[in-house]
C-alpha cells in the first residue's frame, strides 16, 4: 500500500523539523494517540487506539527516523501490533523544501498490513490511512503556524 502527499505550512523549515522530533507535538498531533515517549534522540514508543471499519484496536509500535539531513528530510521507519486486530510495518520518506517564507512538506510512504486488517481490504485500510494522515498533518499545520 503506498501513500504520497504534500502540505504547505506557513513556519520555517528549522521550526518544522524541529516540530518532527517534539515529542508533545506528535503526541498532540497523531490520532488515537494515548502514550508517546522518546527512547533515544531518533526513536520514539507509541499506543496508539485506532478504529479502521469495524475492527478497533490499540496498537503498541516503535517509530525510528533514519537516513536524517536535517532540516531537508529524513525517512521514517515504524511498526505496530493490534493483537488479533493484526499489525501494520512500513516507512515514509519525508522531504521538508523553503518555498516563500514557509515549508512544503511531502512524504512517499509504503505499508504492509496483515491480520485482520488485512482482510478488510486495501481500499478501505487505505482510504483509512489517508484520512489519519490528513488528519495529522492539520492538527502540525495549525500547532505550527499559531
Amino acid at each position: 500500500m503506498d501513500i504520497t502527499g504534500e502540505h504547505r505550512i506557513t513556519a520555517p523549515r528549522e521550526k518544522v523539523w524541529a516540530a518532527l522530533f517534539d515529542v508533545e507535538t506528535l503526541k498532540a498531533c497523531i490520532p488515537g494517540c494515548k502514550e508517546l515517549e522518546q527512547t533515544s534522540p531518533t526513536s520514539f514508543a507509541a499506543k496508539v487506539q485506532l478504529k479502521v471499519g469495524p475492527v478497533s484496536a490499540t496498537f503498541a509500535g516503535t517509530v525510528e527516523l533514519q537516513d536524517i539531513d536535517a532540516p531537508n528530510g529524513c525517512r521514517i521507519v515504524g511498526q505496530g501490533n493490534g493483537g488479533i486486530a493484526g499489525f501494520a510495518k512500513g516507512g515514509s520518506q519525508v522531504t521538508l523544501v523553503e518555498d516563500d517564507g514557509g515549508t512544503v512538506l511531502s512524504y512517499d510512504a509504503k505499508a504492509e498490513i496483515g491480520g485482520k486488517l488485512a482482510a478488510l481490504g486495501t481500499r478501505l485500510v487505505q482510504a483509512t490511512s489517508r484520512k489519519l494522515a490528513d488528519q495529522f498533518f492539520t492538527v502540525f499545520t495549525a500547532r505550527l503556524t499559531k
